[in-house]
């Protein structure tokens, strides 16, 4: 059996996250990193936006170059999966081999919800979740005309706009009643219905699709409860993610929505960390709530976090969320977390391009969410922290700087 100082499983962001911080405090025991692509870690958002355009080749998006983890003696055990969990003996289970650990961090993120509908396993139905995922759907770009989106979240709208653009007659299905409803204000929502539409999408809301139609093996065609037949060659499904966490919990670890983490990230199992898609936390953003937090910030914090307490030092999971999107030419960034917000501020016009929605709750700033306006989003953040109650005519004021913003 081989033995390592600190096993990592998942080799996303934050799995490259933790081995890098390792060996940047200090850590000299051995380490590897248990991957199930061949692939050395790369930065997964550019697949739904850059590389899927074609603007950036794989290499530009490694997260490191491949040299970089032999010159720290980081062993990448890749193109294995972990199906197996020992916390006793203290080994996991890849394939056929078992691999020992004196520490555990269990960085494995999600697999793409798909479809369970007739048809939904065609061969041209796609996630975008994989490097592997999205040059099966380059391959056949040229080939193609039409093309369905399922979900209006920033997967399905950040393909939608790379397909567009691409000159592809693209229809958008969202089941609720606007896109980015679970993440996102009604301005926001409406904004980029309004833009999707102006570059040619067919972005339908409340759509309810029944099943997908096969013919010679291949999608065809998506049918709609209503009995509409849309036509298509390709199908992008884009409805979120289950987290990664079977042989955690077949070992004992809590957990429902995700494995179950402390302020350090630990697991209820002893010496194994989780961190990232899958690790389920309270968050002081999220006023305490567990929840998971699907980002690249998130994974990153998390992985310093858990690496810092291996290390022998207590120091909290405590980061302010941050997300971002590019849809055409627009820059979306977004601080905080919105859920739970009574009252919303538009700030600047919409038709300009350049605006911020900001989400507060009891008269305190919890989120922005700022389109081409990235001087909002800098200086948003510290208001965020702070928690102190604003006065709202200059958060409404896009003249008055949000550096400048007094107190109610």
């Amino acid at each position: 059996m081989s033995y390592y100082d600190v096993l990592i499983v998942g080799a996303g962001h934050a799995g490259a996250q933790a081995a890098i911080a390792l060996r940047q405090l200090g850590f000299e025991g051995s380490v590897a990193m248990i991957g199930d692509e061949q692939y050395p870690p790369y930065e997964r958002p550019p697949l739904s936006k850059e590389y899927f355009a074609g603007e950036k080749t794989f290499e530009r998006i490694l997260i490191r170059p491949a040299s970089f983890w032999e010159e720290r003696n980081i062993d990448m055990l890749l193109g294995r999966r972990v199906k197996s969990v020992d916390p006793e003996g203290k080994f996991v289970t890849a394939g056929d081999a078992e691999i020992g650990y004196g520490k555990l961090i269990w960085c494995t993120g999600g697999s793409p919800r798909m479809l369970t509908c007739n048809g939904a396993d065609a061969p041209n139905v796609h996630a975008v979740r994989r490097r592997d995922d999205v040059d099966a759907m380059m391959a056949k770009l040229d080939t193609i005309n039409h093309v369905t989106v399922i979900g209006g979240g920033y997967i399905g709208l950040e393909a939608a706009a790379v397909l567009s653009k691409f000159g592809k007659k693209v229809v958008l299905l969202e089941a609720l009643d606007r896109v980015l409803a679970r993440v996102a204000g009604e301005d926001l929502s409406r904004f980029y219905e309004a833009e999707h539409r102006a570059h040619g999408v067919d972005l339908r809301t409340g759509a309810k699709m029944d099943c997908i139609e096969v013919t010679d093996g291949v999608a065809t065609a998506v049918l709609m409860q209503d009995g509409e037949r849309i036509e298509t060659d390709m199908v992008i499904v884009g409805i979120g993610i289950i987290p990664e966490t079977g042989p955690l919990v077949a070992a004992g670890a809590a957990g429902g929505n995700g494995v179950d983490v402390d302020e350090f990230c630990r697991t209820s199992l002893p010496d194994i960390y989780a961190v990232g898609d899958c690790a389920a936390h309270e968050n002081d953003f999220a006023r305490g709530a567990r929840i998971r937090l699907e980002s690249v910030q998130n994974a990153n914090d998390q992985a310093k976090t858990a690496v810092t307490h291996i290390l022998g030092k207590e120091e909290p999971y405590h980061a302010v969320p941050w997300f971002w999107s590019n849809q055409y030419d627009l820059k979306l960034q977004t601080v905080g977390l919105s859920t739970g917000h009574d009252q919303t501020i538009l700030r600047g016009d919409p038709a300009a391009r350049s605006f911020s929605v900001l989400y507060l709750r009891g008269g305190k700033l919890i989120a922005l969410d700022c389109v081409n306006a990235v001087k909002d989003y800098v200086q948003g953040r510290a208001h965020v922290v702070s928690g102190a109650v604003l006065d709202q005519a200059q958060l409404a004021d896009p003249a008055v700087p949000l550096k400048e913003v007094g107190l109610a």
